[in-house]
């Protein structure tokens, strides 16, 4: 029997953590070698590898699991049916493997009405399936007509609201032997935003800072510890307070960063390559640079867009979901630019970028140029 699991919507870090999940439980069950865990890249994938991989008999376990992101990045339209066939025909031949479908690209969308499945370009915009791709989203959702009892095949994660965000952390905490208070959870999501990935990771350093280097219960081999009643015993040196947050967690949003685009959007080139000049001189990276100010220019063009749209502060938040401080100074922004001006410095910024990686140019000089044309 083909167990297919089809893990999907804009969150990759929940979706990431639960193939995780199923893979720990394969190496516990089936086999503890890991050698019949298969990875595949279904951006470049066609069905000979895909066959290759998943047919290929173990000698370690009776069964295979084969992972597969990314497939509708593929550029193989005409692949995406033929995987729904595929699978099909193994179901019929008593194929016993586990097959697990990620793609972070694929999101359910609300409409007039109900709701449709999208998905997201390069360009971060959301495009209605494809009649190849509506077709395996429709196999993956429900691959062999009708739901087995007790096997939940498709799983959408998406992205957290301000709510379910902040008792995400709570849960994460107290999973990890410890305990949040409310406001230092308003005061991490202010400082990072909602990047699960480091906020899982400034989970980790609090807990750690606070059990005064000891290590958690779970990384003892211990088991989570759900409630405060058994924290009791160590409640003062676990409860995580508004103080620890603001001494350990540095926020992502760094004002310098912020003068830099300001400079930029003011057309002031004198003072945006001074900026610039002096982060050089504090030792930041030509990458970390090119990262925030991509990342700032970014934002600032889906406000554009947003704001072009008519639409109010209060929707752009809640659309983009990202730290409403980071909001409002991209909206200040964006006032300063035309939405094609934005899109060509996108695309310049990627250009260097690619520039950078493969040392066709000295970092400082090209960020500078990029600064002096416009």
């Amino acid at each position: 029997m083909v167990m297919i699991i089809f893990l999907y919507g804009e969150d990759n870090f929940r979706s990431k953590k639960k193939i995780r999940e199923f893979k720990d439980k394969f190496l516990r069950e089936v086999d503890k070698s890991g050698g019949s865990i298969e990875f595949i890249d279904g951006k470049t994938a066609d069905l000979k590898e895909i066959n290759a991989k998943a047919a290929t008999a173990s000698l370690l376990a009776s069964k295979r699991m084969i992972i597969i992101e990314d497939i509708f990045a593929n550029k193989n339209k005409e692949l995406l049916p033929e995987l729904a066939e595929y699978f099909r025909a193994k179901e019929k031949n008593n194929w016993g493997n586990i097959v697990i479908f990620c793609d972070n690209s694929i999101k359910n969308k609300k409409k007039y009405g109900g709701e449709e499945v999208v998905k997201i370009d390069a360009d971060g915009r959301d495009k209605p399936l494809g009649k190849k791709e509506k077709e395996l989203f429709d196999f993956l959702a429900n691959p062999f007509g009708k739901l087995r009892t007790g096997q939940k095949f498709a799983q959408e994660f998406k992205k957290l609201n301000n709510q379910d965000f902040g008792a995400w952390i709570k849960n994460e905490v107290e999973t990890r032997g410890g305990l949040i208070s409310s406001r230092a959870i308003q005061v991490l999501i202010g400082l990072v935003g909602y990047d699960l990935w480091q906020i899982d990771s400034e989970i980790d350093k609090l807990i750690n800072f606070k059990a005064g280097g000891k290590k958690s219960p779970l990384e003892r081999g211990g088991q989570p510890l759900a409630g405060r009643g058994v924290l009791d015993s160590v409640a003062e040196k676990l409860i995580i307070e508004s103080e620890d947050v603001n001494q350990l967690v540095k926020g992502n949003f760094d004002d310098n960063i912020f003068a830099l685009t300001d400079a930029i959007g003011a057309r002031d080139k004198s003072l945006a390559i001074k900026l610039l000049e002096e982060q050089f001189e504090l030792g930041a990276s030509a990458i970390y640079l090119l990262t925030m100010i991509t990342r700032q220019i970014k934002i600032i063009l889906q406000v554009r867009q947003a704001l072009d749209l008519g639409q109010s502060s209060r929707q752009i938040i809640s659309e983009l979901k990202q730290n409403p401080y980071v909001i409002q100074k991209a909206i200040e922004q964006a006032r300063h630019f035309s939405l094609n001006a934005l899109k060509i410095i996108f695309d310049k910024l990627v250009e260097i970028d690619f520039k950078i990686k493969t040392g066709q140019g000295e970092p400082q000089a090209l960020l500078n140029l990029l600064i002096a044309k416009f």
